[in-house]
């Protein structure tokens, strides 16, 4: 059985709420970053195409190597989820990348599964101790400027990803496998949009 236990979108409160934590607009929010370089900046953005009419953006375009900001979600999700969201490359000449975090324990120690528009592939991470160690991937079209839909699932020591609608594969891995947060992830000087995350237990 599965349960979600998050909004099917984020709703952006522009104007209606004050923000809990992190930027305006994004209550429950908060931005950390993985690696050197210029904190990322997350905003509440209008895109035509985003759920009511708004999206989610990182549009720092520092272009330092090994630099990860994040969204980080502040409520602790279940170790078993899926979790999934739309993301759109907007701009980028290092990287257009955007990625899910999973199994977030603090800004150095998460899996991500991450789809690059200028590589035109969606990889899949451990990243511990600040260092990234790929665990899987797949080379397909990732195109900018448009919103894809990016998934994975995490059972146990078993992840599945998935890219538009479609099952792209799935690694094993039991360095994590404790409850942790969700996140928003993207790197270098990506400039990158995020719609609709939801967080949906498995039971």
């Amino acid at each position: 059985m599965r349960r979600l236990i998050a909004p099917t979108a984020i709703v952006l409160l522009l104007a209606a709420f004050p923000a809990v934590a992190g930027p305006d607009g994004l209550p429950g929010f908060e931005p950390m970053q993985t690696g050197p370089g210029a904190a990322g900046r997350w905003d509440a953005v209008a895109d035509v195409d985003g759920t009511d009419g708004h999206a989610v953006e990182q549009s720092s375009d520092d272009p330092t190597e090994d630099r990860f900001p994040l969204l980080i979600r502040m409520a602790t999700a279940p170790a078993d989820v899926t979790v999934r969201a739309r993301i759109k490359p907007v701009s980028g000449s290092v990287d257009q990348a955007g990625g899910l975090a999973v199994r977030l324990l603090d800004r150095n120690n998460y899996y991500l599964v991450r789809a690059n528009a200028l590589e035109g592939n969606v990889r899949f991470y451990k990243v511990i101790a600040g260092h990234r160690t790929q665990l899987g991937g797949a080379d397909l079209p990732v195109v900018a400027g448009v919103w894809h839909d990016l998934a994975v699932t995490a059972r146990e020591d078993r992840f599945t990803v998935w890219f538009d609608g479609g099952e792209l594969f799935t690694v094993t891995d039991a360095t994590i496998g404790t409850p942790g947060k969700v996140a928003f992830w993207t790197k270098a000087d990506s400039v990158t949009r995020f719609d609709r995350l939801d967080v949906e237990e498995l039971r």
